[in-house]
């Protein structure tokens, strides 16, 4: 029996940042809910009853520590983590005295979010907490001098490691599979975030440029970018193209 998915209320005003939280949950099996201030967010906490809360302090109409109040009061089981740009100690120990199960500060990376998160329902509601996709165990796959190991998720690059998110890691994986074509951004955010409908998004953006800041290091420039339509791999004149290799 499969479990249900549990839902996540994101309260964010910043569109893209929130965008790119629903659509990375979403992509790591959560239902998600968005509100953009404080009225809206007890409003939507309390049609969805959501399993957690993820839950900015500076909104425009309040302060997301008073919101974190209201929910606790009406709900103690509710998952409540801040994901604020309030980052002193006394903030910290604030948030969490007021009910915080954690506190997440920005600049963040959303895989961490998605981890923390997992951590959090696994303690207020375990049957609620996703698990994470099996690893597959395929072979290595290779693109000129770069290696991405699919058992072990780990990338080399001209025989140095490079680092990856799961999500980053993803994102390769789906450009390397079509070599040097052009891949269009609907088919990334549809295949690598699991976003089946069209939407305005930075997410895509975001993630090729931290991809560039830990590949170009190890060698010639290697994703190129065709404006308005998507991204693909550079021509690489002694690599075999996409393949799979002991």
């Amino acid at each position: 029996m499969t479990a249900t998915p549990a839902t996540v209320l994101i309260v964010e005003d910043e569109p893209s940042i929130a965008d790119v939280l629903a659509i990375t949950l979403r992509f790591h099996g959560f239902e998600v809910v968005t509100a953009s201030g404080a009225r809206a967010a007890v409003t939507a906490a309390r049609e969805t009853r959501p399993d957690a809360v993820l839950l900015d302090i500076a909104l425009p109409d309040g302060d997301g520590r008073q919101v974190c109040r209201v929910l606790r009061a009406e709900r103690g089981d509710l998952a409540v983590v801040f994901l604020t740009a309030k980052d002193a100690p006394s903030e910290v120990i604030q948030g969490l005295t007021l009910g915080g199960d954690d506190y997440i500060t920005k600049p963040f990376n959303v895989d961490e979010v998605v981890a923390r998160l997992r951590a959090v329902l696994r303690r207020t509601s375990p049957s609620a907490a996703p698990e994470a996709p099996p690893v597959p165990r395929p072979p290595v796959i290779r693109y000129g001098d770069l290696e991405l190991d699919e058992a072990t998720y780990t990338v080399r690059r001209g025989g140095r490691s490079a680092d990856l998110t799961p999500t980053e890691f993803a994102l390769l994986r789906h450009l390397v599979r079509h070599g040097d074509r052009i891949v269009p951004k609907e088919q990334l955010l549809r295949h690598v975030w699991r976003y089946e409908h069209r939407v305005e998004s930075t997410v895509v953006e975001t993630y090729v440029s931290y991809l560039r800041r830990k590949l170009d290091p190890l060698g010639p420039p290697l994703i190129r970018t065709r404006r308005g339509v998507g991204y693909g791999l550079r021509p690489l004149p002694d690599a075999p193209g996409p393949g799979a290799g002991a």
